[in-house]
């Protein structure tokens, strides 16, 4: 059964702006996303949102739901009662673009800061065969769509846009580990993993793992065995003696 539902929709661009108010028709088995492309074909045809694949597969449609962050196309109606007012915001840790879209290039821009993939000098291509066993550990992280939900919620950047110099955010501290744990991979970036992405700033809240549409376990599988590799590089006394005799 089809109903009317009450939603407030956050207009403007970078200079202000202010939620709206909207009735819409809801169908049956419909998600957020079809909601605001309803809106745009009844009631605001300039309302911007950004969205591609309606699949929850290329994480174009990140925005904020009731303050949660959240995939459009993945966020059901049935999870709401039929008389709450649904709230539906940009991300608030990027600059707004215009109404739901929001600027992500701080997060292309960290990618282009992390070391590429090094492969062991004078290895040819077909010289080493990868068995399952040699990527599971990293395997995981692959899933990512890349939504950015995951840098949008962290408190770190959120609430500290002083931050976003020093921070890479959840997203490339779990490439850096992705990284560091592919058996092929002859980089050491642990101390760039501190010193540079700011891996000292997560203090394992989990909230990136809790909005992620993937389900990937950014803290328990990336961030605190990360920090933990820093932490023998850095403070374990073993490690730190082999360093001294094998630097001389």
């Amino acid at each position: 059964m089809g109903y009317d539902a009450r939603f407030r929709v956050w207009r403007g661009d970078i200079d202000g702006g202010s939620l709206e108010d909207y009735t819409v028709a809801v169908n049956e088995g419909e998600v957020v996303l079809d909601i605001i492309h309803r809106l745009q074909a009844t009631q605001t045809p300039d309302l911007a949102v950004r969205w591609n694949c309606k699949a929850g597969k290329c994480g174009s449609c990140s925005a904020e739901v009731n303050g949660r962050p959240r995939l459009l196309c993945m966020t059901r109606m049935s999870t709401f009662t039929q008389d709450e007012v649904i709230t539906v915001t940009p991300m608030r840790t990027f600059p707004i673009i215009k109404d739901l879209v929001t600027d992500v290039s701080f997060n292309y821009e960290k990618a282009r800061e992390i070391p590429s993939f090094t492969p062991p000098a004078g290895l040819a291509p077909g010289e080493y065969r990868m068995k399952q066993v040699d990527v599971e550990r990293s395997q995981e992280f692959r899933k990512c769509i890349e939504c950015f939900l995951c840098q949008d919620t962290c408190h770190v950047v959120r609430d500290h846009e002083e931050n976003k110099t020093s921070f890479a955010g959840p997203r490339y501290l779990m490439r850096i580990a992705e990284l560091e744990m592919h058996p092929l991979d002859t980089s050491d970036r642990r101390e760039m993993a501190q010193e540079e992405a700011g891996l000292g700033y997560c203090n394992i809240t989990k909230c990136c793992t809790d909005v992620c549409p993937e389900h990937i376990k950014i803290t328990d599988n990336a961030l605190i065995p990360l920090k933990e590799r820093v932490v023998d590089r850095r403070y374990d006394p073993i490690v730190w003696l082999g360093n001294k005799l094998f630097r001389r």
